[in-house]
């Protein structure tokens, strides 16, 4: 029987998946660590400082493991969709404020970064009507970068060139892949509605 047929119960709908799941108990765990990160960066110490090194490094992990078990297990879920990118820019947003104001990062850099990352997700949900932006190798590449960045500001030592490094190049590719974004969401404006 054709799905939806008169007279016929038709094919049940495809189970959902359960809002309580492992990947997203590692998305709320990481959202739980980042105020674990910003008390640690505030303590005075190097050992402060390299436990706080360490909690950015395992929650930073959970992003990769949370988000490949959803996909591989069909763990996705609508709760993940919006818990996972907002745990993502509230773990590198409190860092980049925290080294700021401690003075270890120009505030210039930090503002750049945070209006990029909260424009183009709030640009994402504008243009949602008209078809989804998928994250592209660019958008990928920018976040292995800011996290390489921040934790190597974050764990005290001598590193600073490798600091600079890395940021600039976090910094030079998150503002191409931001414009990027912005002309896909420009096309798509113009273009015919996903729902057409």
């Amino acid at each position: 029987m054709t799905e939806g047929s008169p007279g016929s119960p038709g094919t049940p709908p495809a189970p959902q998946a359960s809002v309580y799941n492992v990947a997203n108990l590692l998305t709320l765990v990481r959202i739980l660590l980042v105020p674990v990160l910003v008390w640690l960066m505030l303590e005075d110490g190097t050992g402060w400082r390299v436990a706080a090194f360490a909690v950015f490094a395992v929650a930073s992990i959970t992003d990769k493991i949370d988000g490949d078990l959803a996909r591989a297990r069909g763990l996705v879920t609508d709760f993940g969709k919006i818990a996972d990118p907002i745990a993502d820019k509230a773990l590198t947003g409190a860092a980049l404020i925290i080294l700021s104001a401690l003075g270890e990062l120009w505030w210039w850099v930090t503002i750049v970064i945070l209006v990029r990352e909260i424009g183009i997700t709030l640009m994402r949900f504008v243009v949602i009507r008209y078809g989804v932006i998928p994250a592209s190798k660019g958008g990928k590449l920018k976040t292995m970068l800011q996290v390489l960045a921040i934790g190597f500001y974050i764990l005290p030592g001598p590193w600073d060139p490798i600091r600079w490094g890395l940021m600039a190049a976090a910094l030079v590719v998150t503002v191409v892949t931001g414009l990027d974004y912005v002309v896909q969401a420009w096309r798509l404006r113009r273009g015919t509605p996903a729902a057409s």
